[in-house]
């Protein structure tokens, strides 16, 4: 048993050290770093970015409760709190998860910004989400509101000169792309159901672009969103909107946004719409079990979509006639021109425009000033058939130039003293206030009666009789009979003061 048992241990003590076979602990733990990174990477979420520009911050948020609203959340995750949106201050974020039919499935993880003023100081903000891997994850939406029709116009133009600005001073590598991104989707067929953001025929046939389309692709897909069409009704009662005013905001914004590609959509947070469905196909996000396709409405007015590659100049004129749609379509492109950059120490455009506004202009001391026309623009047509209803009354701002934009805060001694000059000179103008009223409150002279003169029961002068003859007849007049309760028993005063008088005279006889 012993030299059983020694054999043994010197067989295995025979083996060397560098021959003994490796524990299976390692490669066990490479196995499931491997599994877990391909499990890792198999739930990645495709990242897509939602760049919507325009509205207030109250108007952007309506928009993305109507783009994400409860239903659209997991049952578990409905008690949960929705991610914050800060939009606030220049640049703001959101995100929002992309769910499947079934509420099971997170599609895609969308990553919202949100950009209210389309200064030129914010490209810096947007320039950086727009690289060669994100413009063709990216799509833009212009933020419109219903509260304001009559800037439409005026709100498309100057974010498109915006986003002209920022594609503009891209690297040539971005610009390579952005120019990529718009040839695909130029080669989409135009008219076919469009599911997921491809279209549905044969890839190999192309449709050639019509008159006014693409004229002026902007390097990014782009959707206008006109939010808010329940205030169409105000529109109707307060500023006597008709069918034409309607139809006219409808076929210009669909011929200009022709030029660039653009979608439209009008939407409202109590009206159910197709925005998430056109946003997310747009993005090439589609569902694993049912596909849904965006169909085309022109005809209710509260409920107007326009797919992108669907509109066409034929189809605009249908709305109505006498529309200029070819004049509307070239004179945008005048419209949407960058100004001239000026050389150092010269004014701009913007610069120009702000000095020569006249000075009891209606703006915001903080607004710039609507930008001189330019020749064959065609946005003054668009302001005359859509008038701006507070255009003529009086603003309530000071005039812009007027309102320094640095200010300075004195010390605190030199603010205690203004505030008590200040409360000095209130005291002393109350003072007078309150002793000019007291001096047109006192009756004159000849009016003045003492109380004692009419009750007593002594005989009066002569000349005291003579004020309280002509003065008891006011008095009575002004208030009336006078009794009191003495002893249970209802007596008149006047009744006791004659009384009196008759007594005494009696008395004195």
């Amino acid at each position: 048993m012993y030299n059983a048992g020694f054999k043994g241990r010197t067989r295995v003590s025979n083996i060397g050290l560098g021959n003994r076979p490796q524990s299976k602990g390692n490669q066990e733990k490479n196995l499931w770093s491997s599994l877990l990174d391909s499990v890792a990477s198999g739930k990645k979420l495709p990242e897509k970015n939602l760049l919507v520009l325009g509205g207030n911050p109250e108007l952007q948020r309506e928009f993305l409760e109507t783009l994400e609203s409860d239903t659209s959340r997991r049952p578990q995750d409905r008690r949960k709190k929705k991610p914050p949106i800060a939009n606030e201050c220049a640049l703001g974020y959101t995100y929002q998860d992309v769910l499947d039919v079934d509420h099971d499935d997170i599609l895609a993880r969308l990553s919202i910004y949100l950009l209210s003023e389309s200064l030129t100081i914010y490209s810096a903000l947007v320039k950086p989400l727009l690289t060669p891997k994100t413009l063709s994850e990216t799509l833009v939406v212009i933020l419109l509101d219903w509260a304001d029709p009559w800037s439409w116009a005026r709100q498309v133009r100057d974010w498109v000169r915006f986003l002209k600005g920022v594609i503009v001073t891209m690297d040539d590598e971005s610009k390579v792309a952005a120019e990529e991104t718009m040839q695909e989707w130029q080669q989409r067929k135009r008219g076919a159901p469009y599911e997921g953001g491809t279209a549905t025929a044969d890839a190999g046939v192309h449709i050639p672009l019509g008159q006014g389309e693409w004229d002026e692709p902007l390097g990014l897909p782009l959707c206008v969103a006109c939010h808010g069409t329940e205030k169409i009704e105000a529109l109707e009662k307060d500023h006597g909107w008709r069918e034409e005013e309607f139809d006219f905001s409808l076929q210009y914004l669909r011929t200009v946004l022709l030029k660039h590609g653009s979608s439209l959509i009008y939407t409202s947070l109590s009206v159910p719409n197709s925005l998430p469905t056109l946003i997310h196909s747009s993005l090439g996000i589609q569902s694993l079990l049912k596909r849904q396709s965006v169909k085309h409405n022109v005809i209710d007015r509260d409920k107007i979509l326009v797919p992108p590659n669907w509109d066409s100049w034929g189809k605009i004129c249908v709305l109505r006639e006498g529309f200029d749609v070819e004049g509307i379509s070239s004179g945008w492109s005048i419209d949407i021109q960058l100004p001239p950059k000026s050389p150092p120490g010269q004014s701009t455009d913007s610069e120009t425009s702000e000095s020569s506004a006249p000075k009891n202009a209606s703006t915001h001391p903080f607004e710039r000033p609507p930008s001189p026309n330019i020749p064959g623009s065609v946005l003054p047509i668009y302001e005359q058939a859509i008038p701006n209803p507070y255009k003529d009354r009086p603003s309530t701002f000071p005039p812009i130039g007027e309102v320094p934009l640095e200010t300075t805060v004195p010390s605190m001694q030199e603010f205690l003293k203004s505030a008590q000059e200040e409360m000095a000179r209130l005291t002393e103008a109350e003072e007078k206030a309150s002793s000019a009223t007291t001096q047109q409150q006192q009756p004159p002279a000849s009016t003045t009666l003492n109380a004692t003169e009419i009750s007593t029961p002594t005989r009066p002068s002569s000349s005291t009789a003579n004020i309280a003859n002509t003065a008891e007849p006011r008095v009575n007049e002004h208030i009336g009979p006078v009794q009191f309760n003495m002893g249970g028993i209802q007596v008149d005063a006047d009744e006791m003061v004659k009384h009196l008088k008759e007594k005494g005279d009696k008395e004195k006889k």
